[in-house]
């Protein structure tokens, strides 16, 4: 009896890995169909909730930070961004690596649905962003010295390889959190795995297209030295880095990790057959 044969009697079921790993992988594609499935108003108005409620995180980090000039404080603060993404069903663009990515590869969604839900939400994120981080900077404008300090911090470090380590590990961190939230059905367990994310990514100040920008975006609004060309010359290889950090260290390990369901789930069905004829 081979490995794979022995796998599939001791299991559950008949999947050819783990059954907690094939409930997971079935949970991931069924929800990536979904959201691919989105029609392009769903997709535009989830993704500006997505900007508004990480910008909720943003301004709970920026009054942690503000009162007690602690990083690591305020960024179990900004947990409270992802918990809202959670809770409220809405979409950021970093969050969109892992789960679509698998619902295409199982077939379930082609690339030009990805392509409509990534372009989509990032952009309506950093709209939604910025307009509510307009409201912080007008709402506290006690916070602008830490805006224009954590603004700097991203917009002057230049394209080094410790801005790309940090873009890279932010895009990782992210895709793993968006992993351990699909890996369970608690909902404590997710809320758990989002205030960890938001802990390493602001408590640590790791380069996120998203988060950051809504913390430049502030930083302008409320005056300080920065200017939307200096984002954007920040916000490029950020972006493009994140990507590869979120695409390479999670998901294409997590894709090479279910191979054999993925597989699996691309063979066409019997009712596949059926409708062909």
């Amino acid at each position: 009896m081979s490995d794979e044969q022995r796998r599939r009697k001791l299991g559950d079921t008949d999947a050819p890995v783990e059954d907690e790993i094939a409930e997971s992988f079935d949970r991931i594609v069924a929800e990536g169909a979904a959201r691919l499935a989105r029609s392009w108003t769903t997709v535009l108005v989830t993704g500006t909730f997505g900007g508004l409620e990480v910008g909720a995180g943003v301004m709970a980090y920026l009054a942690v930070l503000y009162e007690t000039g602690d990083h690591l404080l305020a960024g179990l603060a900004f947990g409270i961004g992802f918990v809202a993404l959670l809770l409220a069903k809405s979409e950021l663009f970093t969050e969109g690596f892992l789960v679509p990515i698998t619902a295409v590869a199982a077939k379930e969604a082609s690339i030009a649905h990805l392509a409509k839900l990534w372009g989509g939400t990032l952009v309506m994120n950093l709209v939604g962003g910025w307009a509510f981080m307009w409201l912080v900077a007008v709402a506290f404008p006690q916070f602008e010295p830490d805006l224009e300090k954590a603004a700097l911090h991203f917009v002057d470090a230049g394209f080094t390889w410790q801005s790309v380590c940090l873009a890279i590990l932010g895009g990782s961190t992210i895709t793993l959190m968006t992993r351990m939230q699909q890996g369970t059905e608690s909902t404590v367990a997710k809320i758990i795995a989002a205030m960890a994310g938001g802990f390493l990514l602001a408590g640590l100040q790791l380069f996120h297209s998203i988060l950051d920008s809504l913390i430049i975006f502030g930083a302008i609004h409320a005056g300080a030295p920065v200017s939307y060309l200096d984002w954007l010359g920040w916000f490029g290889y950020t972006l493009a880095f994140n990507m590869l950090g979120g695409l390479l260290l999670v998901t294409a390990l997590r894709l090479l990790r279910n191979k054999d369901l993925i597989a699996e789930r691309r063979q066409p069905t019997s009712e596949d057959a059926e409708t062909r004829r």
